[in-house]
């Protein structure tokens, strides 16, 4: 086997992960596959500008597990790569000497491990977008597969597109026919012999994280940013006092940053109102600007969706919380919303006792489920023939969907952009052995045959 790793550095966690593959793979098409993976504890590496070594030091318990999951021998070989995500692009936004800092202490230590060390950089939006629609049609062999006599194939099946929600920012992409009128969103991809049209946008400040604090931030200027203020997304019997540092952080609130010290302390208080919840989380999108044929939202031009899609990141999350922990199906956006509302409606001690071992999170179900909602129908436009066609999934086998394995497939080159070769994988004595058993198969079949009929002639009538 031969090994490769990529650290996923997200806007709130970094994840590692380790991917095999076998390494005598004729024209670097055998499957890669994910071998192992470890969450970094603690946020992800653009919280850490005010302190950038710590960084670098938070990597370490992961790293050391690379160390016991790739052999020795094969370490100086094994490409490691990391890639930042839309919390680092806020922080190259606001503080880009910060943000060098913080990568020039992540880079030295992973420099200091035996692998072959090939870089850390910030991916775009539309990359992380289009490495992820790569991984998970890789992973459900889409662009190519093996045929039973081990000769490559191009299955006669369309590929899906992928939607990710990350902590800072939320990406859609699918191929598509239709014209793409913002040349911004369009990426032509060969891949395998094949050519595809793939239409590509990235949100940024509207991931699950920056939403959660621009939903705050249009609450508290709602009522003026008073001593008490009522939370509608959040359950009936929950309260918290926040600073007004911990929503006015990020580049996706600076704009509404009140002339009030950032040390101003409000204490939240949960309602409970889905209806209301709803009608402050749409005020989050722009539905009305657009300067194309169609957008989706913020006048961002979108092609109308089409076939199947995998959903995956933070709305597996969500939809997973709502369909094992709620026992609420899913099938159309009337369930989701009724879910959500549903959500919105049932206290927090109701919450807690259903899942005790999500409190941390427990709070920000009702929002982020009314956000998918709206994202989904009245931003990306799905509904009751679309919706369905919508799987959301954290894996495909073993493997986890994300943008990392694409990105380690498209720097390692391992999907050509010619077709491969055909060849029978069986060596050339198995293929001589089958022909021999089928044919000492079929005579003994036709010897059999010829003396049952025989018989049965030499029978008296």
């Amino acid at each position: 086997l031969q090994y490769g790793i990529v650290l996923d550095a997200g806007s709130s966690h970094t994840a590692m992960f380790v991917y095999k593959w076998p390494a005598d793979k004729e024209n670097d098409t055998g499957v890669v596959s994910e071998h192992s993976m470890c969450d970094v504890e603690g946020p992800g590496i653009s919280s850490y500008s005010s302190n950038p070594s710590a960084a670098g030091t938070s990597l370490v318990h992961c790293l050391n597990q690379a160390l016991r999951d790739v052999p020795k021998e094969k370490q100086a070989g094994t490409p490691l790569y990391l890639g930042a995500t839309a919390g680092m692009r806020l922080l190259n936004i606001t503080n880009l000497q910060a943000s060098d800092a913080v990568f020039s202490a992540v880079a030295a230590t992973l420099k200091s491990y035996p692998f072959d060390f090939r870089g850390a950089k910030i991916l775009s939006g539309e990359e992380e977008g289009v490495f992820g629609w790569v991984t998970a049609n890789y992973l459900l062999e889409n662009f190519i597969k093996r045929g039973w006599l081990g000769e490559w194939i191009q299955p006669q099946k369309k590929t899906l597109g992928a939607m990710d929600f990350g902590g800072a920012s939320t990406q859609i992409t699918f191929e598509t026919r239709d014209i793409i009128e913002d040349p911004r969103n369009e990426v032509m991809l060969k891949l395998y012999g094949q050519v595809y049209k793939v239409y590509t946008h990235s949100f940024l400040c509207y991931g699950r994280d920056q939403v959660l604090k621009r939903l705050l931030s249009k609450l508290f200027q709602a009522e003026s940013y008073q001593a008490t203020v009522s939370h509608p997304c959040w359950p009936r019997g929950y309260h918290r006092s926040l600073p007004l540092s911990s929503v006015y952080d990020s580049p996706c609130t600076e704009k509404e940053r009140p002339s009030l010290a950032l040390n101003t302390t409000i204490t939240v208080v949960g309602t409970g109102n889905g209806s209301l919840c709803a009608l402050h989380v749409s005020k989050l999108f722009d539905f009305t600007t657009c300067s194309f044929s169609r957008c989706s939202f913020d006048g961002i031009f979108q092609p109308e969706v089409s076939g199947n899609f995998i959903a995956f990141s933070a709305f597996f999350y969500m939809m997973d919380f709502i369909q094992t922990v709620m026992g609420i199906p899913v099938h159309l956006p009337s369930d989701l919303k009724d879910a959500a509302e549903t959500i919105c409606a049932t206290s927090w001690s109701e919450l807690l006792q259903k899942a005790p071992k999500l409190e941390k999170r427990l709070s920000d179900y009702c929002a982020v489920s009314m956000f998918v909602y709206l994202l989904t129908t009245k931003g990306y436009n799905f509904n009751n023939h679309s919706f369905p066609n919508i799987a959301f999934q954290k894996k495909v086998g073993e493997t986890s969907i994300g943008w990392a394995l694409g990105y380690m497939l498209n720097l390692t080159n391992m999907i050509p952009a010619e077709k491969p070769y055909s060849y029978k994988s069986m060596l050339y004595n198995y293929w001589v052995i089958l022909i021999l058993l089928f044919v000492v198969t079929t005579l003994t079949s036709l010897v059999t045959a010829v003396c049952l009929l025989r018989r049965s002639k030499s029978l008296p009538i």
